[in-house]
């Protein structure tokens, strides 16, 4: 059993009805076929949690699943994030399965052409903004809403922010933009969350070793107009940082925590 099982379990106690049966956490994970997603999948399959797989491709997905071996409970869901039925039908699948959701890891995004703003196009645009800010609110609202009307009620949302959520990239205004946007849906989520014991936090990740950081190590551009490679770090480092979150008490919150590789240009930047 997990310490979040065993504070669940006292916390739930404490409020004077007799002691809960001992139920898993379950979790949400979407742009689990990949990358961070499946990073924190796995990290938190192997900590106990019972994980839904959501992302659009369902081999990917289990994928996924297979890595985290036959004692884990994982359930794949493929989801556009961008369409609301499909989120819907994400967060109802869940439901029936499981009865409750613990935590929703907010995570599926894409970067979107590197380019001039002159040059990007409104469907380039409309792609970034379609995922990483409208797929973040349908999936917070799935989240919200059951998490609101299940007993007990409450859990746990942590988006997926940016470095770029405070400081950009040359020729990333599309991926900025709906990143400093994620920011807002954050403090706007854990304030509106506050009445019904909804806790939201984000995870502000720089350069983690994934699919699409791969061109860190040949030279990315830089603020003066170089290419230079940049360090990176372990995606497992993300993981084990947003299982940390996930596990606190609901009393207590990581509103937002900054992973980076420690010698990549961020602090300086410019």
């Amino acid at each position: 059993m997990t310490q979040e099982h065993q504070r669940n379990q006292q916390h739930h106690g404490d409020r004077g009805a007799s002691a809960p049966v001992p139920r898993p956490s379950t979790a949400v994970v979407t742009g689990a076929g990949s990358g961070i997603g499946r990073a924190v999948a796995l990290e938190l399959a192997e900590a106990g949690w019972s994980v839904a797989l959501a992302g659009r491709r369902r081999a990917a997905l289990e994928e996924t699943a297979a890595l985290a071996g036959s004692g884990a409970t994982t359930l794949c869901v493929a989801t556009d994030v961008t369409q609301p039925a499909a989120v819907t039908a994400l967060f109802e699948t869940v439901a029936d399965a499981w009865g409750r959701l613990d935590l929703l890891f907010n995570n599926a995004g894409t970067f979107g052409p590197a380019t001039a703003l002159e040059d990007l196009s409104f469907e380039q645009w409309r792609n970034v903004v379609d995922v990483n800010l409208h797929g973040a609110f349908l999936c917070a609202q799935g989240a919200f809403r059951l998490m609101k009307r299940q007993r007990p009620r409450g859990g746990r949302i942590i988006n997926n922010g940016s470095l770029s959520a405070h400081t950009p990239r040359p020729g990333s205004l599309a991926y900025t933009t709906t990143k400093h946007a994620v920011t807002g849906l954050t403090k706007s989520l854990s304030l509106d969350g506050r009445p019904y014991d909804i806790a939201c936090g984000q995870i502000d990740i720089g350069n983690a070793a994934t699919e699409m950081t791969a061109a860190m190590a040949r030279g990315v551009p830089q603020a003066d107009g170089t290419l230079a490679a940049e360090p990176t770090m372990d995606a497992g480092d993300v993981a084990r940082t947003v299982r940390h979150m996930a596990s606190l008490p609901r009393e207590a919150n990581v509103q937002f925590a900054t992973v980076m590789a420690t010698k990549m240009p961020y602090i300086g930047r410019g």
